[in-house]
């Protein structure tokens, strides 16, 4: 038996062939999204836009299921027929505003040159003020809301989203008769769902960005929503009521859309989840396991018991049960910009993407410290501990003689500072962290980044086995669902694997170093963060020249 895994990233859609009896990968399909920027909408007037075109995403459905299929069958004994099941992953928090049909809005003439009308990209952090209305009243009435999610709530999710669309496109909101997470959509259409009311929602979503808990009924209550705005309570309505963990199924897959992709009508669709977090099962994540998908973004998962107290964390993404595993709570963090940030300085600063190679291998040469530089990771905002959309990225200790390898690599080691808070701050409040698995063509091909990763957490980092995580792990929800394996902890010993032989191990010289360099990371931190606010940073300066002088000699 086989299942496909189909994963929605920023730039693109990848299908993947798995068989169930072993997790061999047999086919794999790859399609650019076609629209705006390398697939990404964007609106040169506001630099926090980010929307998709949700044709793109049928477009690419069709075309990377074929494509994996046809490279699937070039193995002796594959049958497309024996394809039992489809798991679904996405990026997340990406709402799309859907017709009374679940068809998207933007792809309807009258729409489709509308951004509102697209799908709202999980990077779109145009809604910085709305997230921050729907903390100040939860932290008034309902304090209980925002408890799980750190605290506070994100301008990248689900209800700030929504509203920041009422004020500044009211005509979108007025025509969209619901809202539809990406990761809810996809399953839909391929079950040919044709009312919103009756799309099976994930808890993923629905728990990390919509503040559903069945501890207060599912979705927030209208009378919190009306204070928000009358027609966000209204809208409540025309959402849904229950949300599923993946021991349920999204539907099955309908005569059209089987069809289109050439495999079987009928067979099961696992409920939708957000990317990392099939790419956690994807990873084989157990409790203890921090999972860390590292793409343009970094995605952190780690799963608990879910008979076990789990205390709420001030500045986390989420803890939510069933949102990864069922019968755990699934524990997410992650940084607004990881591949984003090394992205925009080779290829918009220095414009040449051949470039990336290059400055790896020159700052491979350099020791810790040796530039004197010191970066923060926030290009793009931060997620995870501060969650304030509105921080900017920064430079410190550049010279007239500072060097393009010497910028790459304190970039890379900026990212890596802000994977060494979200650590701590997990085991702060007692989630266990005992090994890290990391996933993404960052972790497979860049050693000198897992390296800095290593020596700043003081961590193994670990490789996932599988290049495509997060399709394996939805391949691995669908099998389940299908009957292929009895439970994940089988699906996943079955399926999954670690890369044999790679370990970077914390090298204890480079340690040192990094721990001195982190304390000033997090004067400059907590000081342009908001959580210093007398800070003295008079001294970072002489002392990164400082280490500068030793580790050049």
């Amino acid at each position: 038996m086989y299942t496909i895994g189909i994963d929605y990233g920023t730039n693109s859609v990848r299908a993947l062939v798995v068989r169930t009896q072993d997790g061999a990968e047999l086919g794999t399909g790859v399609i650019d999204y076609p629209s705006g920027t390398q697939g990404v909408l964007l609106d040169p007037k506001d630099h926090h836009l980010a929307r998709q075109n949700p044709a793109d995403y049928l477009l690419g459905l069709e075309k990377s299921v074929r494509t994996a299929l046809a490279q699937a069958k070039k193995t002796k004994g594959f049958n497309h027929r024996s394809v039992v099941g489809i798991g679904v992953d996405t990026t997340g928090s990406s709402p799309i505003p859907v017709d009374a049909t679940n068809g998207a809005l933007a792809m309807q003439p009258k729409w489709s040159k509308n951004l509102a009308a697209h799908c709202w990209l999980w990077k779109d952090h145009t809604s910085v003020k709305e997230a921050a209305e729907i903390t100040a009243l939860a932290a008034k009435i309902r304090p209980q809301y925002i408890a799980k999610c750190g605290n506070t709530y994100s301008s990248e999710w689900f209800w700030s989203k929504i509203l920041h669309c009422k004020r500044t496109a009211p005509g979108v909101f007025k025509a969209a008769y619901s809202w539809v997470e990406l990761a809810d959509w996809i399953p839909s259409v391929l079950a040919g769902v044709n009312d919103p009311k009756a799309v099976k929602r994930g808890i993923c979503c629905a728990g990390h960005k919509a503040l559903y808990a069945e501890d207060w009924g599912g979705l927030p209550d209208k009378e919190f929503l009306s204070q928000l705005d009358p027609a966000l309570a209204d809208l409540r309505d025309r959402l849904y009521s229950k949300a599923h963990d993946a021991t349920a199924s999204a539907g099955a897959l309908c005569p059209e859309w089987a069809k289109k992709l050439g495999l079987p009508a009928g067979i099961p669709i696992a409920i939708g989840e957000m990317d990392v977090h099939y790419g956690a099962i994807g990873t084989g994540v157990t409790e203890g396991t921090l999972v860390k998908v590292i793409g343009t973004s970094t995605c952190d998962c780690g799963v608990v018991a879910a008979d076990k107290p789990v205390a709420d964390i001030p500045g986390i993404c989420g803890i939510v049960k069933g949102a990864i595993l069922p019968g755990y709570y699934g524990v997410e963090a992650g940084q607004s910009a990881v591949g984003d940030i090394f992205k925009w300085f080779v290829e918009g600063v220095l414009a040449d993407a051949k470039l990336h190679a290059h400055l790896t291998a020159e700052a491979a040469k350099l020791k810790p410290g040796q530039s004197g530089l010191l970066a923060l990771d926030w290009n793009n905002g931060n997620r995870t501990i501060l969650v304030d959309q509105l921080l900017t990225g920064l430079l410190v200790g550049q010279t007239l003689y500072t060097t393009k390898a010497e910028i790459y690599r304190a970039l890379i080691e900026a990212t890596a500072f802000g994977a060494r808070a979200i650590i701590e701050r997990l085991k702060e409040y007692g989630v266990p962290v005992d090994r890290v698995v990391c996933a993404g063509g960052i972790a497979e091909k860049n050693p000198l980044l897992m390296q800095i990763y290593a020596d700043v957490t003081g961590c193994t980092m670990l490789v996932a086995g599988s290049s495509q995580a997060c399709a394996l792990g939805s391949a691995v929800s669908a099998a389940v669902l299908a009957g292929a394996h009895p439970d994940f902890a089988t699906a996943q010993k079955k399926m999954t694997r670690l890369k044999a032989g790679v370990a970077y191990k914390p090298k204890a010289a480079n340690q040192k170093i990094y721990n001195r360099l982190y304390a000033l990371y997090r004067q400059l931190h907590d000081s342009f963060g908001g959580v210093t606010k007398s800070a003295d940073l008079s001294l970072v300066m002489k002392e990164l020249l400082e280490i500068k002088a030793e580790q050049s000699r």
